[in-house]
């Protein structure tokens, strides 16, 4: 089964993405992390590279003045946005959240009631949601790039 080449070029840009956060994070922190490959959150962004790729695609075969493309584009900026706003504000409201629930713990623990045997600990809400805007940005340098690289090599388009 043979990909169209804008499908092929927004998954190339999503894997390529989540693929660099690896040695990007490995550089700047001498910590080899492979969760990375599977995660939301770090350089670059993999949402964007996606989208970003797949607009460049959609760009190059039906032309930047086609409708298809003003979709992609229009599309491509609400995802952008998100990154930025939503998703990261929501992995701030994590990190308060879990905070929070650390020193209910230790509150509990100090309390030291006879009916609780153990403090009850809860899963760790996902802080690493949203990008700041310089990943966003080498997101989108990402899919562009994949977006033309692969117009160039894939032969069915």
């Amino acid at each position: 089964m043979f990909l169209s080449y804008p499908i092929l070029a927004a998954l190339l840009g999503m894997l390529i993405a989540q693929f660099v956060k690896i040695p990007i994070y490995l550089l700047t922190t001498r910590e080899l992390k492979w969760k990375l490959m599977f995660s939301t959150g770090g350089m670059p962004s993999s949402h964007t590279s996606t989208i970003i790729a797949l607009t460049t695609a959609i760009g190059l075969t039906s032309g930047i003045y086609s409708n298809e493309f003003a979709i992609a584009l229009v599309v491509s900026l609400i995802v952008m946005h998100d990154a930025t706003g939503v998703r990261r504000h929501a992995g701030f409201h994590a990190e308060v959240l879990n905070k929070l629930l650390v020193d209910f713990n230790r509150l509990i623990d100090t309390l030291k009631n006879p009916n609780l045997k153990k403090a009850e600990y809860r899963e760790k809400l996902k802080e690493l949601l949203g990008h700041k805007p310089i990943e966003v940005f080498f997101g989108a340098v990402t899919g562009i790039l994949v977006g033309v690289l692969t117009y160039y090599f894939y032969p069915l388009k």
